[in-house]
């Protein structure tokens, strides 16, 4: 659970995913992709997002998150900065980074607020994926395997339970290589060889790591640097809810509190939830006297600007690259839209 080593792991964990296994009905079953996620889970849901009218981009990483300073508005989002100075603004604003990205983004003026002093406590765990392509079959099952390796905390053989890589005749094992700490900095190749070590404890008779039985054809490597977050004893207490102290910014993510714990269905239950806040705080306001805070103009992608034509290379996630400033007239639409607020009415 949570790919790191068992004596480090909050045993809250353990007990909240037992529970879950327990009481609800399909709380044990697994369930693949038929295929590639970019394919069978990212295209789809941009292609329904935008079915609706709404716009999905990439490559446009956030490089901070612009506050007001002084007002009526004071630590409400004002917009955010992307790379190349460009600027955009929005109602509300729901982040659905993972945590260490949302750490070293989190304004300096919001630092000191008990939501994101404690959150400061969580941090992501390195995890590596390893899929490898053998020339033949291997005796394997229609299921996802929990391993008795020290290295590869669960595995699946691909040709079995997923309908895009079926095969009669060779196998393709996805594997999580972790704990990945002192392994995230090494090499594809050495982690392959360490990989096909275990293999020969886990296959003896069809797989040997001087490749005399199974050969392989071909590998990939993921590396993922600051993944899940850490489920270490005390880190229940400092995962935030999704509602936050800030008045149009909401919180998502695996980390956020929901009770799927650190995975991909707890981060997809936070979006839910994150949605349902929006949802609610527009309907409250909306029947009230609230004025959402004002918003910066937005303004357009600067080519000419540094790192604006950096892009994350292929398998890796991306780093945030927090802007040491905002661009002058930024600054200055601040300072105006803090001396020109509307007063509230008593």
């Amino acid at each position: 659970l949570n790919f790191i080593d068992p004596d480090t792991l909050s045993m809250q964990c353990v007990l909240i995913a037992l529970n879950r296994f327990l009481q609800e009905t399909h709380g044990s079953k697994i369930a693949f992709l038929d295929g590639s996620p970019t394919e069978r889970l990212c295209e789809p849901l941009k292609e329904y997002i935008e079915s609706k009218g709404g716009i999905v981009r990439t490559n446009a990483p956030v490089q901070r998150i612009i506050v007001h300073e002084d007002g009526k508005y004071k630590d409400s989002i004002a917009g955010l900065l992307l790379k190349g100075n460009e600027v955009i603004s929005a109602d509300y604003y729901v982040s659905a980074m993972p945590v260490d990205a949302i750490k070293k983004l989190v304004p300096e003026s919001w630092r000191d607020r008990e939501y994101f002093s404690k959150m400061m406590g969580l941090k992501g765990v390195p995890v590596i994926n390893i899929h490898i392509w053998f020339d033949r079959k291997l005796s394997t099952v229609d299921n996802l395997i929990f391993s008795r390796s020290n290295l590869l905390s669960v595995y699946a053989d691909m040709s079995e339970t997923c309908k895009e890589y079926s095969s009669s005749e060779k196998s393709m094992l996805e594997m999580v290589f972790a704990p990945a700490k002192g392994w995230i900095a090494k090499s594809d190749d050495e982690i392959l060889e360490a990989t096909l070590q275990e293999l020969e404890n886990l296959f003896p008779d069809e797989i040997k790591a001087d490749g005399s039985l199974a050969k392989v054809e071909k590998f990939t490597c993921v590396k993922t640097a600051t993944s899940v977050y850490e489920t270490l004893p005390g880190c229940e207490s400092m995962r935030p809810t999704q509602l936050s102290p800030i008045p149009n910014f909401v919180m998502a993510g695996d980390f956020s509190k929901q009770k799927y714990l650190a995975s991909m269905e707890g981060a997809i239950l936070s979006g839910q939830l994150a949605a349902k806040v929006v949802q609610n705080l527009d309907l409250e306001r909306s029947v009230s006297n609230y004025e959402l805070p004002t918003k910066l103009s937005e303004r357009p992608f600067d080519e000419t600007v540094e790192f604006a034509n950096e892009v994350t290379p292929d398998r890796q996630l991306y780093r945030v690259r927090v802007a040491a400033d905002i661009p002058t007239q930024v600054k200055e639409e601040l300072s105006y839209l803090a001396d020109n607020a509307p007063v509230m009415s008593t």
